[in-house]
């Protein structure tokens, strides 16, 4: 079964050449690298709910922090949550993963 990304799941438009990322930007789970690969995705496109400056409903989101209660409501972390069932990754172990890459690459 082929793991849709985010960006498609949400029809956003704002992944690499995506039809809004020129008005609206590309979306940052677009170029994440560090979570290449998470839940089978492309980028962080199944791990979205970690990464800072997402939009949702129209309206870019804070940090993990803030916007992590919304995020957990959301229909597509649901969707990926029950697909990935006992292999699903929690978000602080995605952010240790994250934070670890960065401290490798600094």
């Amino acid at each position: 079964m082929k793991k849709v990304n985010c960006w498609d799941y949400k029809k956003c438009g704002r992944e690499i050449g995506g039809i809004k990322s020129r008005e609206l930007g590309v979306c940052p789970s677009a170029t994440e690298t560090r979570l290449n690969g998470a839940h089978g995705g492309l980028q962080a496109g199944r791990a979205c709910w970690v990464i800072a400056g997402t939009l949702c409903g129209g309206a870019e989101q804070g940090s993990f922090a803030q916007k992590f209660h919304n995020c957990e409501q959301c229909d597509f972390y649901q969707t990926v949550k029950k697909e990935e069932a006992g292999r699903f990754v929690y978000s602080a172990v995605l952010l240790g993963k994250m934070r670890q890459m960065q401290t490798v690459s600094s």
